[in-house]
């Protein structure tokens, strides 16, 4: 199952410590001391990869442990460096520490890491306190103990165009007529439980990353429906695609789009001010003119962009992919 947000532990890895030891050979006098460095803790890292698109891997181990530092040795030999641990969580992972609130990274780049707990420190050897005064010391530091923390990670999908509406408007639809994305398609609300990416391929070699999010119903920015667990993963896409059902069930699709621009607003100001194109969908079930007409308007009203589509016919879609087009930089090929 998909998973957006996770709870876990890392730890840390303590320094080792210092070794207390003095040179003892023969003919050598006075050797004095020659205890060596305990090596230092692994540190975690959180490591931005392709190699997983959601968090659901984490849940599996809520603990990640670094390596401890090993103990000094005589000779002056230090203790080897405890290894590090490396979380690889998908682009998009914001971590945070749960007791304090803040924020400790916003992973997006390919490779991007973020150091979410320092190893310790090794001790100190007896070498290290050899001075005029003692010059035989029988002390060594133990090492230093790693953080501990507790994290919150909140993956926020990267996409391109993210895909809008109420239930049933024909998202999982469309998406799948434009990628290889299999998301479930059914004739009752809310089949789609989790978000979905598709990859849609554009001239010049470019291609757009399209994210279906769970409908959207009236109050969906205070928590009803599903609206507010996946409304996060509309925050970072460059536009927004909103679809309406030209054959409502129920109500009227100007009301109903008004409705979708109200949520959006409530939850992010920020989003109606993204290139926005609405889309009507479903139009192969030949929807009344004065309907179509009416959406026309109410969407130049908002200086959106419109489109008519059937993804069954496929009438429409070339209109759709090209405003796609126009949306994704063509010096981003790889948007993930």
């Amino acid at each position: 199952m998909f998973r957006d947000l996770v709870q876990i532990r890392v730890q840390a890895g303590d320094g080792g410590r210092g070794c207390i030891a003095f040179r003892r050979e023969k003919y050598v006098p006075l050797g004095g001391p020659n205890g060596g460095d305990g090596g230092d803790g692994g540190s975690v890292y959180l490591v931005c990869g392709r190699s997983h698109t959601h968090l659901g891997h984490l849940r599996e181990s809520q603990l990640f442990k670094a390596k401890n530092g090993s103990q000094g040795k005589g000779s002056n030999k230090h203790g080897k460096k405890g290894s590090d641990c490396e979380i690889f969580v998908p682009p998009g992972t914001m971590v945070s520490d749960v007791e304090t609130g803040d924020e400790l990274g916003d992973l997006a780049g390919q490779e991007e890491r973020v150091l979410v707990a320092e190893g310790g420190l090794g001790g100190r050897g007896n070498a290290r306190f050899k001075s005029s005064t003692d010059r035989a010391p029988r002390r060594a530091d133990p090492g230093r103990s790693g953080e501990r923390r507790a994290l919150q990670l909140e993956l926020k999908l990267i996409a391109d165009v993210g895909l809008v509406g109420r239930p049933n408007a024909g998202k999982t639809t469309l998406l799948g007529c434009l990628t290889a994305s299999k998301g479930k398609v059914a004739a009752y609300p809310f089949t789609t439980l989790e978000p979905n990416l598709g990859i849609l391929q554009l001239s010049g070699y470019r291609r757009a990353v399209l994210a279906d999010v769970p409908g959207l119903i009236e109050g969906a920015h205070k928590g009803e429906g599903l609206g507010l667990n996946f409304l996060r993963h509309i925050e970072r896409t460059r536009a927004l695609a909103v679809l309406v059902d030209t054959m409502p069930p129920e109500g009227n699709v100007v009301d109903h789009y008004k409705a979708l621009c109200s949520e959006l607003h409530h939850y992010n100001e920020k989003l109606l001010g993204r290139p926005r194109m609405v889309v009507a969908t479903k139009t192969d079930l030949s929807p009344p003119a004065k309907t179509i007409e009416a959406l026309r308007v109410a969407a130049e009203k908002d200086g959106a962009s419109f489109c008519t589509i059937s993804s069954i016919s496929g009438v429409g879609l070339t209109d759709f992919v090209n405003w796609v087009g126009e949306q994704t930089p063509t010096d981003e090929r790889d948007t993930l």
